[in-house]
């Protein structure tokens, strides 16, 4: 669940009226983020062929968000800054983070067997790990390039439901790309498995686990698990198909394909508390921490559901992307959380490669 644009050094997948809200009084120095560029940038996206842009930008205690483009193609209401949206693959950052809280229970270990919990579930079960599956090292087919996700073969699977089972089979159809732990390659099958574990581990839904894990603790009253639901909730901005014309409104979708590994709705507050929270250790024990951010040579950056990307100017930052039809989106943050972005594009019926994200990144994070 990436999109292609949604992608920042090459590690994180995946119109009108801008207006800059929230903003703190500037320092003594004045504001590090150039609010002009950050705008040019916004534009730059909507102009790029989005429906419309959100961002919320943290810096130095200071927080402001920023949108551009329009919530419904034809129409002039602009994107909410509090807007709900699809998140993509940044559902695979919660996933772990309640994996990892549950192995630092001592209820789940990162090298043991997927068949130990899951017996009969994948042919190679014994030879995959729990590591494997959070790393993207476990060699699993991505079921989600046997899926027709193209505009017209997607009209025919938006509100089909699909259980976690339907999900992994299409995988397991095929044999491994690769040995177990001998490579990287990023599948959603991994997720889809990680989420049936922690439902066989926790004997709740693996919503519910995060629900009571990870939303509730932080308040996190804005953020879902939809588990079905097709309906986005109120206020959000609308996405589109791409590339189609006439407008093709995708907003509301089933998204159980995507399931533990992309079906999750959130809006940019939320992520900016939740990316905060886990990066300070507010979530995870040291133990687990270290494994979060942990990643091999070949693994691109890429730890336990978050990555570690070091920009080209030299800072390096956390975080993760995600994309699922008409949504886009990103949350990153110095590992000191002092300097954080989270951002939603709804995709528009013109598709564009966004490269107004990388002028954004840049922007925020390097000095």
């Amino acid at each position: 669940m990436r999109i292609r644009g949604m992608r920042c050094a090459g590690v994180l997948a995946a119109v009108t009226a801008l207006a800059l809200t929230g903003a703190a009084s500037a320092t003594a120095q004045g504001p590090r983020i150039d609010r002009d560029v950050v705008r040019a940038a916004l534009d730059k996206i909507a102009s790029d062929g989005a429906a419309g842009v959100q961002v919320r930008i943290t810096d130095r205690g200071e927080s402001f968000t920023a949108r551009d483009g329009v919530a419904e193609v034809g129409r002039h209401r602009p994107v909410p800054t509090n807007g709900h949206f699809r998140i993509g693959s940044i559902t695979k950052t919660f996933v772990s983070t309640v994996t990892l809280q549950l192995v630092g229970e001592g209820k789940i270990g990162l090298d043991t067997p997927v068949s130990t919990h899951l017996p009969g579930l994948l042919p190679d079960g014994d030879r995959i790990t729990v590591r494997n599956l959070l790393q993207h090292t476990s060699g699993l087919y991505n079921y989600t390039n046997a899926m027709p996700l193209d505009p017209a073969g997607f009209e025919t699977i938006r509100f089909k439901p699909y259980a976690p089972g339907e999900l992994v089979a299409m995988s397991t159809s095929r044999p491994l790309d690769f040995p177990p732990g001998t490579k990287w390659s990023y599948s959603n099958t991994n997720y889809i498995v990680i989420g049936m574990l922690i439902e066989k581990i926790t004997g709740v839904p693996y919503g519910q686990a995060v629900q009571e894990r990870i939303l509730r603790p932080l308040g996190l009253a804005h953020t879902s698990v939809p588990d079905g639901r097709v309906d986005l909730p109120r206020p959000h901005a609308h996405g589109y198909a791409q590339p189609v014309s006439p407008p093709v409104d995708v907003t509301r979708l089933n998204p159980s394909w995507g399931w533990a590994a992309g079906e999750m709705v959130s809006t940019t507050a939320d992520l900016d508390r939740f990316i905060s929270a886990l990066l300070q250790g507010k979530l995870l024990a040291p133990a687990q921490m270290a494994e979060l951010t942990k990643s091999l040579p070949f693994t691109s950056g890429y730890g336990m559901g978050i990555a570690e990307i070091t920009l080209p100017c030299g800072v390096t930052v956390f975080g993760h992307d995600g994309g699922i039809p008409g949504y886009g989106s990103m949350a990153v943050s110095t590992k000191d959380t002092k300097t954080r972005l989270e951002l939603s594009i709804t995709t528009g019926p013109v598709a564009g490669e966004f490269s107004g994200i990388d002028e954004v990144i840049a922007e925020v994070f390097c000095p």
